[in-house]
């Protein structure tokens, strides 16, 4: 079996990280997620999703994603796909192209080249895009949120838009995410199907 990467993308309140535990659970993959999924990483996501810290700037942002995301890399994604085992993730380069490329705007092309460093050139197999309303987000994001949830209707409103124009320019599955747990899973199923990864029966 060859070992696939298949990373979930999406605003905030879009659902990934459901999801993504879902299909992780039905291929027997490694789920993980971005930022904080390793001791270094945890620190990283303190300090970059602190609301108590609004001066980060955004080169500084873009530059902390990219430090978790070298050590994700090295110390989850490469071992276990060298190992045979599919990966999961709950984010991965597209959100720091959407985030901190158009979002911050610093650029696609140069966060796309400080992730190709970061990783040593790991891209996904698969990226899942899942989409959902505005106002349905409004009504899942109610709780406390963290400094990038907190930066303003005009910098989400850029990252949804940024994801879209990804999705149709580099080929991810868009996949509706409204409706219950399971209709979306069904669909996310449909989509891995349609890449060619085979699925253990549910």
């Amino acid at each position: 079996m060859n070992a696939r990467l298949i990373a979930f993308e999406g605003g905030e309140g879009s659902g990934k990280s459901t999801q993504a535990g879902l299909l992780a659970d039905r291929l027997g993959a490694r789920l993980t997620y971005e930022p904080g999924d390793t001791p270094v990483g945890q620190r990283i996501r303190a300090t970059v999703l602190d609301p108590d810290h609004p001066e980060i700037a955004p080169r500084t942002e873009a530059l902390l994603m990219a430090a978790d995301r070298a050590q994700h890399a090295a110390e989850v994604l490469a071992p276990t796909l060298a190992a045979g085992q599919h990966v999961v993730t709950d984010r991965y380069i597209g959100s720091s192209l959407v985030y901190q490329g158009i979002g911050r705007d610093l650029g696609v092309d140069a966060v796309w080249d400080l992730s190709r460093f970061a990783t040593g050139g790991l891209e996904a197999d698969l990226v899942v895009l899942l989409t959902v309303p505005e106002d349905e987000v409004d009504r899942r994001l109610d709780r406390e949120l963290d400094r990038l949830e907190q930066a303003g209707a005009d910098f989400h409103r850029r990252v949804r838009s940024g994801f879209e124009k990804l999705a149709a320019d580099h080929g991810w599955a868009v996949v509706d995410g409204f409706g219950s747990i399971d209709e979306v899973h069904q669909r996310v199923v449909a989509a891995v199907e349609a890449a060619g990864i085979a699925l253990y029966p549910s």
